[in-house]
């Protein structure tokens, strides 16, 4: 046995995310190669300058892990005044959202590929954020997972420092267990106060995924939560 070998394992880093395989269209490939230099900014450990990378002076709201970016592209074309940064670790997602981005004509969204994780405790300056938006996230069903999740009392600690005063974190979550889990991490942060008795309305400007559709067809629930920075 070496001296390598009588350190202690390095402690596993928190992640935002897990990774799985997908497949490419080709679509979501061209749109990668055209538009990804123009959208999709370089993760790097040093304070992102919001206003250069979107040519402009505007509310931002951070979008974690916007999966094919559905969701992201209609609230981006409905609130064409903020704009919006989503990170997200898989390629086929970006390719999906930046051939959106190419569809649409949106100019207000830009794409960091990364850990999320890493993105706020790096590239995002306190105060500078005003909102964030998680949803759907992977709920880990199995008790054993459960320290997995992403919204954990540590976590929502990061993201309260880089929400500016009055900024606001929205979760949804169509499984009940986590939406408990959310609510109660969530009301334990006295940096943030709950805009609603317990469970939210949903916003207007989240628009309903189609998955979330034949969810609610089948009589399953879904749960926002929104709270505000004191």
């Amino acid at each position: 046995m070496t001296a390598e070998d009588d350190k202690p394992p390095h402690p596993r880093a928190i992640r935002s995310f897990v990774l799985r395989a997908g497949r490419m269209g080709t679509g979501q490939q061209k749109a990668l190669e055209d538009l990804g230099p123009r959208f999709v900014l370089p993760y790097r450990a040093e304070p992102l300058n919001l206003a250069a990378a979107f040519g402009r002076e505007a509310p931002t709201v951070l979008e974690i892990g916007f999966g094919m970016g559905g969701a992201t592209a209609q609230i981006a074309q409905a609130r064409p005044d903020t704009d919006y940064l989503g990170v997200e670790v898989h390629t086929p997602g970006v390719g999906a959202l930046l051939k959106l981005i190419g569809e649409q004509g949106l100019t207000n969204l830009r794409i960091v590929q990364h850990d999320a994780v890493e993105v706020l405790d790096h590239m995002l300056a306190p105060g500078s954020l005003a909102g964030v938006h998680v949803f759907f996230p992977d709920p880990w069903h199995k008790k054993k997972h459960h320290k997995r999740r992403l919204i954990q009392p540590a976590f929502v600690s990061r993201l309260l420092t880089r929400l500016a005063p009055g900024g606001y974190l929205h979760c949804a979550t169509d499984w009940q267990p986590y939406a408990e889990h959310m609510l109660e991490v969530l009301s334990a942060e006295p940096g943030l106060v709950n805009t609603a008795e317990g469970y939210a309305p949903k916003p207007d400007y989240r628009p309903l995924t189609k998955f979330e559709n034949r969810g609610l067809k089948l009589g399953h629930g879904v749960w926002d939560l929104v709270f505000k920075k004191r």
